[in-house]
């Protein structure tokens, strides 16, 4: 069981509620879909949340000068190649993951 479900896909709806039998009584179901909302579940306690994003362009930068400046911080727990997802994904899986992972694409692929 999980605490949260993050949905990032545009899957059949049906499906979507299906999955919310992995998340504890109470937990939260998080969608950030535009064409369908989030499930709940009120007799379980489970918090369906619609989640969307604006591009602001000077949200970005101001974001991103915070960061530069050292006000904002993101705790990095491991970083690893891309190519290392697969197995990443697998741990995530198996529940052995934790804190923010950064994927470093290759030097090659940057050029």
């Amino acid at each position: 069981m999980v605490d949260v479900m993050l949905n990032l896909a545009p899957v059949d709806p049906t499906q979507l509620a299906a999955l919310t039998s992995v998340v504890r009584d109470g937990g939260i179901v998080v969608n950030t879909t535009v064409w369908m909302p989030a499930p709940s579940d009120e007799e379980r306690g489970l918090r369906g949340v619609n989640l969307f994003v604006n591009s602001d362009a000077a949200q970005l930068a101001r974001l991103v000068s915070l960061v530069d400046s050292g006000a904002l911080r993101v705790a990095i727990a491991r970083r690893v190649p891309l190519a290392e997802l697969p197995a990443l994904h697998a741990e995530a899986a198996e529940g052995a993951l934790s804190g923010k992972v950064l994927a470093l694409p290759s030097a090659a692929s940057l050029t």
